[in-house]
């Protein structure tokens, strides 16, 4: 639509396409492409004809995890919120919190499509999906560890990979490529870069034989059945740690030199050069 400016929405009956559309920035989260992500679901919820969402991303990358440039820039009316504790609580509450758990909980099955870099926000936004098909140059990481952030706002690791696992990949900042994301549990399937698109739909088009009411029972019911797992409160519990520990004054000086001296410098610090 043409509505959208950072991403594009595709309506085709059945199957809705959802892309990121900021290749540009390797498809990092900004506040306008959050909000329009929210808006895409808003148009799905309104047809009755979809059946399935797939996400997808225009350019290398899926996406390379929340704009730091717009939280750096104190930009409103979300980035100019962060100056406060209070402020960056009820930013993130909304912005990551409540948007990425309303594409987990969306009643409507959904596809991610993944290539390239899926990092940080951009893995937690792909793993709030029900299915992912990567193609075979993607990369999975959350190196946010090393910045001193908590590994951003939903652990959807431990989920994804189990927990041991999980301790190797976020403390020794592991990057995963897609086979052994594949053999970890991450991703669906792993398909050629050239298939993905196809892959993704095709895969789309097979779960559209459902019946609708049928695939929004089952859903709900295994999303139910992760919840009484203990999911959402583990969810929970860590986004009370993110917070404390993005508000500690060893984040706080990491983000000022930061926006100082750019990551460069933070890494030439933390490797003592």
């Amino acid at each position: 639509m043409s509505d959208f400016t950072s991403i594009r929405y595709a309506d085709e009956g059945a199957v809705v396409t959802v892309t990121l559309a900021r290749p540009g920035a390797a498809n990092a989260l900004d506040s306008t492409t959050i909000d329009e992500l929210d808006a895409a679901l808003d148009l799905v919820e309104a047809s009755e004809a979809a059946r399935v969402v797939v996400l997808a991303a225009e350019g290398e990358h899926f996406c390379s995890g929340h704009d730091l440039k717009e939280i750096m820039s104190g930009a409103p009316p979300w980035a100019s919120l962060r100056g406060t504790a209070e402020g960056k609580l009820h930013h993130e509450e909304v912005m990551y919190w409540e948007r990425s758990l309303r594409w987990r909980d969306f009643p409507l099955p959904t596809v991610a499509a993944v290539q390239g870099t899926c990092a940080a926000a951009g893995l937690m936004l792909a793993t709030m999906c029900d299915l992912i098909v990567a193609a075979d140059d993607a990369r999975f990481s959350n190196p946010v560890l090393r910045m001193s952030g908590a590994g951003v706002e939903l652990l959807v690791e431990p989920w994804e990979l189990g927990a041991r696992r999980a301790k190797e990949f976020l403390l020794c900042a592991r990057v995963l490529g897609a086979d052994e994301a594949e053999r970890a549990g991450l991703v669906n399937r792993v398909v050629p870069r050239a298939d993905l698109e196809a892959e993704a739909r095709r895969t789309a088009e097979e779960i559209a034989l459902v019946p609708t009411v049928t695939a929004r029972a089952v859903k709900a019911s295994i999303n139910a059945t992760l919840d009484r797992m203990g999911q959402r409160d583990s969810w929970r519990h860590h986004f009370v740690v993110h917070q404390f520990v993005s508000n500690t004054d060893t984040a706080l000086n990491l983000m000022r030199r930061r926006t100082e001296g750019g990551m460069d410098a933070v890494k030439r610090e933390q490797q003592g050069g």
